[in-house]
């Protein structure tokens, strides 16, 4: 995918601003790789990660990045300058038909301002909202092996592991985003057999990403539009067969999700 064409790659390429785009909307550890596997037949385009490399990380840094609180600094920076971020990135690429065709799947979008832009400046756009309890998604980061969710530690052969309850009472933003009983629950993951440093480590990329990205605002925007527009999808009160199955069935030509579905998953719009 390249930004504004100009001439006869105009004329050949497609401009994603103009295609149907199904755009998955949440923040990490949502379920959104459970979303995608119900896409087999879409065509997924290359993700946020890549496109916020080559559109906001790379130019602004000069090189990769992986720490996560400074990627979130580098693309805060990047939509202080344009406030429709990944959306307006995104829109402002063309694909290669012969590579991106069909049915085509972005993964995905974050936060009001992304979401409001999206909405109002690419109409053929149809999004499915995924959304977890924070908590819950400090758990599922725990549970899978990426090694994009990290955040800078100290490294020491002398380092001790923190306590647990003080360190998190403690983190910047926490309070903001968690209560009391909720940094007890994340503190109670250490006596069930969880590397202290990593509830820690993963305790702060929820909080880092909770202060860039607003995720029940942009739920807001997204279930006030039009009915066909939004599917949203509460994902720590289904199971991924569910996720799947809700998402199959809202899909253009499909059955629509039965009335349990509806409720277990929220709006279905």
């Amino acid at each position: 995918m390249l930004p504004g064409l100009s001439g006869a790659a105009r004329d050949r390429w497609l401009p994603l601003a103009e295609q149907p785009l199904l755009v998955l909307v949440g923040v990490t550890g949502v379920g959104k790789s459970t979303a995608l596997s119900a896409l087999g037949s879409l065509t997924l385009l290359p993700d946020r990660r890549e496109v916020t490399d080559a559109v906001m990380i790379l130019p602004q840094a000069g090189g990769p990045v992986s720490d996560r609180e400074e990627r979130f600094a580098l693309t805060a920076r990047y939509r202080e300058l344009h406030h429709g971020g990944m959306a307006q990135a995104l829109g402002s690429l063309y694909a290669d038909p012969s590579r991106w065709s069909g049915g085509l799947v972005f993964d995905g979008l974050r936060g009001q301002e992304e979401v409001e832009y999206a909405a109002r400046q690419f109409p053929h756009w149809r999004f499915v909202s995924l959304h977890a309890p924070d908590v819950v998604r400090v758990r599922r980061l725990l549970g899978r092996a990426d090694s994009f969710d990290r955040v800078g530690t100290q490294s020491s052969q002398s380092f001790q592991p923190p306590d647990l309850g003080a360190a998190l009472a403690t983190l910047g933003g926490a309070a903001e985003v968690f209560t009391q009983a909720e940094l007890a629950e994340i503190a109670a993951l250490e006596a069930q057999g969880f590397v202290t440093t990593d509830i820690l480590a993963k305790a702060r990329i929820v909080v880092s990403e909770r202060c860039n990205y607003d995720p029940q605002a942009a739920r807001r925007v997204l279930n006030a539009l039009p009915a066909g527009r939004c599917l949203d999808l509460d994902t720590s009160l289904l199971s991924p067969e569910e996720v799947a199955r809700a998402i199959r069935a809202w899909l253009p030509g499909a059955e629509r999700p039965s009335t349990d579905e509806q409720e277990a998953g929220g709006a279905n719009r």
